[in-house]
């Protein structure tokens, strides 16, 4: 399965190759050849890169945070100012996505959606600790049934400079529920309240829709 965000840019990319390998061919065979292999390698790493695979979230996620993109953690933090939406301290977990990692994110909890912001900004390396809050990125909150607030970044990298999200407010939405993807290298950051466990630590690596990041003690619906 090829995510949808990559249609075009597949699409081009196999155009290009396929025009330049007959451009080529009929000045020299060889050549062209040589120009058809390199293009084959070349449209198997785009489609490589733009997989989406199917995904199946655990049962009861109702109660879970759920990885929203795979790679590596790289930051657990039981203790952050989260005032942006949560207007207090949180938990945060940073996801390090990889270029060779499925780019295609999905939502952490169940809930409706009540924060969706598109921040411009810089292009530091995704693990630069300041690339929270002074990269491009989106930034969505999600209103959990029990009340509580979970707020998600897409952070763009040095590489990555397109993010793509398909949510806007008061959209219901469900955990591993697929809802956008950062174009190559980038990271994803999930901010939860203090009541959640967490079960990951640096150096995991996690699944976007499958790993659990953490759960929330009960799930206590407003009246």
């Amino acid at each position: 399965m090829v995510a949808r965000e990559g249609y075009v840019i597949i699409g081009i990319a196999l155009v290009f190759a396929a025009a330049l390998s007959g451009i080529v061919l009929v000045v020299s065979v060889s050549w062209g050849i040589l120009c058809l292999v390199a293009a084959a390698f070349v449209a198997a790493g785009v489609l490589f890169f733009f997989r989406d695979p199917v995904r199946t979230p655990p049962p009861v996620s109702d109660r879970l945070v759920l990885a929203p993109a795979d790679g590596k953690v790289v930051v657990v933090d039981n203790a952050v100012p989260e005032l942006l939406y949560l207007g207090d301290m949180a938990k945060k977990v940073s996801i390090f996505l990889s270029p060779l990692d499925v780019h295609v994110n999905r939502i952490p909890v169940d809930g409706i959606v009540e924060h969706v912001k598109y921040v411009p900004g810089k292009y530091l390396v995704a693990w630069h600790p300041e690339a929270s809050e002074k990269n491009e990125r989106s930034e969505i909150g999600v209103r959990h049934p029990s009340g509580a607030r979970v707020l998600f970044k897409q952070i763009s990298g040095s590489v990555a400079r397109r993010i793509v999200y398909h949510v806007a407010k008061e959209d219901q939405v469900a955990a591993g529920q697929r809802f956008g993807i950062i174009k190559f290298g980038s990271r994803m950051d999930v901010f939860v309240p203090q009541e959640v466990t967490l079960g990951v630590s640096v150096g995991d690596r996690v699944r976007a829709g499958e790993t659990i990041l953490g759960r929330f003690p009960t799930l206590k619906r407003d009246p």
